[in-house]
């Protein structure tokens, strides 16, 4: 009994995403295995799993998508529509706007399909078959065609998908590809194929002041009035097949999309989540969440908190610099405020104490199945996370610094010198650069706040001989130096570039300063880049072994692996939360906390007037709750993480009630372990992206495609 006792101890203080708590990024193909429908039940699931998931027929995974690159978007009509979040469309709807068309600004309401927008370079991508292919790896390494250490290495699992895509007889095969990611830490290996429609057109878009309403102030936070939606749809060729834009192309027929339900959603209602959440880190040790504080979050909090200060300032300054930076500030203000977050969150928690508690009781139970690799390995990951410690700090401080300024990190890409200094590999260069989303003196500043920064948090030996001769022969002034470098490049300006294209030279470009930057900087990273490939090489079997000891550990109880940007279920409960003493937070939110956080002087709070308007009527139509408020936005139990970001949100009966689009700050530590009291998804509710697309945008052509049931 004694030992049971302690067995089960060690896997609720390590083991993540078990069954018996709302944790878990399930894999949709494991449910039966898993017997996970019948804790879905219990917390009130009437639809059947083969209704969620079923390799042959049509079911809700097929109405789920990759939106972009990094989020998830759904089929709300029979005609391809897509709900998403707005933060996630938000890149397209920048690269739509001017000062003339400021969509970000007034929001984008077509009454057409002729009105829809191509968006360059956007994608919605099916998942069309998932295969588990373990066997097939755990062979290859047994006989000796892969390395264990290849069987981590995305190069080489892309080319055995190729192969055994290949080698697939599977129908329509010619519209898709195949992915290859190890689970479990590489105990489990699936191929998944995709099927990925490049012509996605932008439909509909709230104002920011809807659709990011609360800005970065209110980022993480609860409660939250942020109406985060945004509408797009999938087009395909007249055989509803993937192709490039066309006016020819047809709205794409979906074999499954998703109703919506006006019911709403009290307190213990079931939640379900399905998407493609990005990447969590619930097996790492003690050891590795410190190493994730001081070498990944401190050094990103503070290159970011460098740049974000000019870029604030900036787009401060103008409606040109605001269209131009508006991505860009999201982009880099969501894991900064993240970064800042998980820290506290980690040491509120008490997260690494609860890890090194879980890992003497794990060491306990290695000794007892008499398996000395299990007893060792958590010693082993922490020695190897301390010897690499300073690598991994500059591998975060480095990729910060090119991220960040983009004439370092555009200029000069990749190609041999000769190839380089070509007018036409230029020509495209400088196209590439000066696009309508860069400005030289806005990135001079940041340039400027971030460069030397660099240098204060780093060794003269960490740095190469380059960077140091700059900084003796400018006297450690740095932003004299940049603005030599900003000014006399080849890229600089028009005037340097058509000088040097009339008359190229490959000497011309060695002694260019821009050049000379960015080589520079780059051979620092690419050292970085290889000493984190020897370490990896050294983590990811410890990690591995680790996994499988757990696995054992957990003696047959449902365990989820980490996230990997692969389709998962995740399931909970609406539910309110206590974040301390003497405070409690409702389960859900109104459009009256809209109005009593509006403030006309903080762009991030400005209501419009329309929306005002419709609020002093109280013109909420069927969307309102029956005590006439309009609700927002609402609270649920479900694991989800970056890249869940406009997952549909489905009741008991899957129907579509909310789109996911944050998480609470009290929980930022929640993708290194999971705290059923505190982590909450926070979702827009559907009723109000309804009235905000009916009422507000006066949209209805949306509304009678949707099916809706009351």
């Amino acid at each position: 009994m004694k030992k049971f006792f302690l067995s089960l101890v060690a896997a609720l203080l390590i083991l993540p995403s078990q069954v018996s708590a709302d944790e878990g990024m399930w894999l949709l193909q494991l449910m039966r295995s898993q017997n996970l429908e019948d804790r879905m039940r219990e917390l009130g699931l009437e639809i059947s799993a083969d209704e969620i998931y079923s390799p042959g027929a049509p079911s809700l995974k097929d109405a789920i998508g990759i939106f972009g690159g990094g989020c998830t978007g759904e089929i709300v009509s029979p005609n391809g529509l897509i709900f998403t979040n707005h933060h996630c469309g938000y890149k397209y709807i920048q690269q739509l706007s001017t000062v003339d068309h400021n969509y970000l600004k007034d929001g984008f309401w077509s009454k057409s399909y002729a009105e829809e927008l191509p968006c360059e370079e956007l994608s919605f991508t099916f998942v069309s078959k998932i295969t588990d292919v373990t066997d097939e790896i755990n062979a290859r390494i047994a006989d000796g065609r892969m390395t264990e250490q290849e069987s981590f290495s995305s190069s080489k699992l892309r080319r055995v998908a190729q192969e055994l895509f290949a080698a697939d007889k599977i129908e329509g095969k010619d519209y898709m590809y195949a992915e290859l990611k190890p689970y479990f830490e590489g105990n489990k290996y699936y191929l998944v194929y995709y099927k990925r429609y490049t012509d996605v057109r932008l439909v509909a878009t709230p104002p920011s002041s809807i659709g990011k309403f609360g800005g970065e102030t209110d980022n993480w936070m609860w409660p939250r009035h942020t109406g985060d939606f945004s509408v797009f749809r999938v087009y395909g060729d007249e055989n509803g097949n993937p192709a490039a834009y066309s006016k020819n192309n047809k709205p794409l027929s979906t074999p499954k999309h998703l109703s919506i339900s006006l019911a709403g959603q009290e307190v213990g209602d079931y939640a379900m989540i399905m998407g493609f959440p990005g990447s969590t880190s619930r097996f790492l040790t003690g050891g590795e969440v410190k190493s994730r504080m001081y070498n990944s979050n401190d050094p990103r909090i503070a290159m970011r908190d460098a740049a974000l200060k000019v870029i604030r300032e900036e787009m401060a300054k103008s409606e040109e610099a605001t269209i131009q930076y508006a991505n860009k500030l999201a982009s880099i203000s969501n894991y900064w405020k993240n970064s800042i977050g998980m820290n506290k969150a980690i040491v509120d928690n008490k997260v690494v104490e609860k890890k090194l508690a879980g890992e003497v009781l794990f060491k306990e139970f290695a000794q007892r199945v008499g398996n000395n690799d299990y007893a060792q390995v958590v010693d082993k990951i922490n020695a190897t996370v301390e010897e690499n410690a300073r690598m991994l700090y500059l591998m975060t401080l480095t990729s910060e610094l090119i991220m960040n300024t983009e004439f370092i990190y555009r200029n000069f890409s990749s190609g041999n010198k000769e190839h380089l200094s070509t007018p036409e590999h230029l020509s495209g260069i400088y196209e590439w650069l000066y696009d309508r989303d860069y400005n030289h003196e806005i990135d001079r500043r940041i340039a400027k706040s971030t460069l030397p920064l660099y240098i204060s948090l780093t060794k003269p030996e960490e740095r190469g001989d380059f960077l140091n001769q700059i900084d003796k022969k400018y006297k450690g002034n740095w932003e004299k130096y940049i603005d030599y470098v900003y000014d006399n490049s080849i890229l600089s300006n028009k005037k340097n570039f058509d000088k040097f294209i009339k008359k190229p030279e490959l000497k011309k470009l060695e002694k260019d300063p821009a050049y000379q930057l960015r080589n520079a900087i780059f051979d620092i990273y690419m050292k970085l880049v290889e000493g984190n490939a020897v370490y990896t090489a050294t983590i990811n079997p410890l990690h591995k072994t680790y996994l499988k000891g757990l696995l054992e550990m957990a003696a047959g109880k449902p365990v989820a692996p980490d996230a990997n940007f692969t389709m998962r279920l995740t399931f909970g409960t609406v539910k309110p939360y206590q974040p301390r003493d003497g405070v409690t937070y409702n389960h859900y939110t109104t459009l009256k906390g809209v109005m009593e956080k509006e403030n006309p002087e903080n762009s991030e709070f400005i209501v419009p007037a329309r929306l005002k308007e419709l609020y002093n009527a109280k013109e909420y139509g069927r969307y309102a709750l029956p005590n006439g408020e309009l609700p927002v936005a609402f609270l649920t139990t479900n694991d989800i993480t970056g890249g869940n970001s406009g997952s549909g949100v489905l009741n008991s009966r899957g129907e579509l009630i909310g789109l996911a689009f944050d998480g609470n700050w009290e929980s930022l530590s929640g993708d290194i372990t999971f705290d059923d009291n505190l982590q909450r998804c926070i979702n827009v509710d559907i009723r109000y992206v309804l009235f905000v697309i009916d009422k507000f945008g006066g949209c209805k052509r949306i509304i009678d495609e949707l099916t809706i049931v009351e």
